[in-house]
């Protein structure tokens, strides 16, 4: 599958810096002579940290396949996470106007790596500097770093669809893999955005909604809306 792995390369390499900046801080302790019995001394106390860390990083940079589900004009959630904000808002940039708006909120302990929410071309990416507010806050796509990503479905050419990845407190790094231009097919792998964070899917108006406030939701697999 298209850009399998990239994400436990990403957790793996993660791992293996913080296994070397403990080996380092061991190999120091023990030439040291003055912080050398200290250090020896917190030694099972480093290991073990490091081992939980590595387990929490494997289970963080986790990429199960998604399993699309069959059906027409369909708009996948791009991410795993919680929907905690259903509405209608402004989006300037790409949908150029009023649209219905969902968000999806991704703890530390989801998936996060996204899915193609739907087939068709990906023709709008904008990455923008911002702060690192927390995740848990609807607003933080205002003013925290974010990626704004614009498609056009293949099975709706008319309409337009936005996603907008949101980099939380923790988050401090988005990586898309798709690219401008690109065609994407629903249920691929198209980004991940480190540690916890938020997702925004920006639909047309008249786009019928599947989902409410509450609902978890599984990134190509659950049913957002569907287009008219």
């Amino acid at each position: 599958m298209k850009h399998a792995g990239k994400a436990q390369a990403a957790g793996l390499k993660i791992i293996f810096f913080a296994g070397g900046a403990v080996l380092l801080l061991l190999v120091v302790g023990f030439l040291a002579h003055k912080v050398g019995s200290f250090v020896t001394g917190l030694t099972s106390t480093l290991v073990v940290l490091w081992v939980l860390f590595t387990i929490f990083t494997l289970n963080f940079f986790r990429d199960p396949e998604a399993h699309p589900p069959d059906g027409k004009k369909l708009v996948l959630a791009p991410a795993h996470g919680t929907i905690d904000v259903v509405d209608e808002t402004d989006e300037p940039d790409f949908m150029k106007g009023r649209c219905k708006r969902i968000s999806i909120f991704l703890s530390v302990l989801d998936v996060h790596v996204q899915k193609a929410p739907l087939t068709g071309k990906l023709v709008y990416h904008r990455h923008q500097d911002g702060q690192y507010l927390s995740a848990t806050r609807s607003d933080c796509g205002t003013f925290n770093e974010n990626v704004l990503l614009g498609l056009i479905p293949d099975e709706a050419p008319e309409q337009k669809v936005g996603v907008r990845l949101i980099a939380g407190l923790i988050a401090r790094r988005i990586n898309v893999w798709a690219a401008a231009g690109e065609k994407i097919t629903r249920g691929e792998r198209i980004s991940l955005v480190q540690f916890g964070s938020r997702g925004d899917v920006y639909l047309p108006m008249n786009a019928r909604l599947n989902c409410k406030l509450g609902d978890k939701v599984i990134g190509g697999e659950t049913i957002l809306a569907t287009l008219e």
